[in-house]
């Protein structure tokens, strides 16, 4: 495989990110004919459009979309480098507030956080564990982890990664009421269930005949019914990360095609430049990338 060129590949990223070549030059501090160049000797390495013209806007195609969201990680990850090697990183103070589901916020973000404690002492970090979707327009977070695409306007968006999940149990549990045959055998195998009206037809659709007044345990928060999963009060459903970072729980259903999860990173663009915002999503992009 023929190695990518950097230059080739910020030119790109910079002219994704500004809308245009001109903007994307003075940017860079490059001439616009240099950047163009480059743009399209990456189209040329890489064999595909990554831009359609539409009058004087550059827009992306579908490829230049899932090229951009990689990229955007190696520019993070690019910037943090040259943070930490001039030692900025130690200088940058402030608060950063960060919204994660209560199970990302528990059994994930702790290491992620260390790390952002080490690299950048002065910032503060508070942290909002809810299921609930944080408006970051109103500013009621700087940086908000999720498992839905932005929909809103002003919202920018990285899709990091998905993981999955699947149905879990505890040791004893199984031990008292056997595997499951298949996904249908879990209406009858003591599910724990949200307190979200839409998770029954949810469950319904991936194949498991169950109605809301099947389930005798109910939560709005997952980390509650983690809790009785490990204890052995029935089933429930979990990111395969999570389970594994939990001794005594079985995946009950190993052979099943993974429940998506995907995972976005998202902030309001107003904060793009914010040093403070810029480092905290860098390192949070890069660390929920090789999770």
């Amino acid at each position: 495989m023929k190695a990518m060129d950097w230059n080739h590949i910020r030119a790109f990223h910079a002219t994704a990110v500004a809308g245009s070549l001109s903007a994307a030059a003075r940017r860079l501090g490059l001439t616009q004919p240099t950047l163009s160049r480059q743009v399209l000797a990456l189209e040329a390495d890489l064999g595909v459009a990554l831009f359609e013209r539409r009058g004087r806007k550059l827009v992306l195609t579908r490829t230049g979309l899932e090229l951009l969201d990689h990229i955007r990680i190696m520019g993070d990850a690019a910037d943090t480098l040259v943070l930490a090697a001039s030692g900025r990183a130690q200088e940058i103070g402030g608060r950063v507030c960060l919204s994660a589901t209560d199970t990302f916020a528990t059994h994930i973000l702790p290491g992620i956080v260390a790390r952002i404690r080490s690299e950048a002492p002065q910032i503060t970090i508070a942290i909002i564990a809810s299921n609930e979707i944080s408006d970051l327009h109103r500013g009621e977070a700087d940086i908000a982890i999720r498992h839905v695409r932005p929909d809103r306007p002003g919202l920018v968006g990285r899709h990091i990664r998905d993981t999955g999940a699947g149905f879990y149990a505890s040791e004893d549990w199984v031990a008292r009421n056997g595997l499951p045959g298949g996904l249908a055998d879990l209406a009858t195998a003591g599910l724990m269930g949200f307190d979200d009206p839409r998770f029954p037809g949810y469950l319904r659709e991936i194949g498991i005949p169950i109605a809301a007044e099947d389930f005798r345990i109910v939560s709005e928060s997952s980390v509650v019914i983690w809790e009785m999963v490990k204890r052995g009060m029935g089933v429930a459903v979990m990111m395969h990360e999570v389970a594994e970072r939990t001794p005594g729980v079985v995946n009950l259903l190993p052979d099943m095609v993974p429940i998506p999860v995907p995972i976005w990173l998202v902030t309001h663009q107003a904060l793009e430049s914010s040093p403070r915002i810029r480092l905290v999503q860098a390192i949070v992009a890069e660390e929920l990338a090789r999770i």
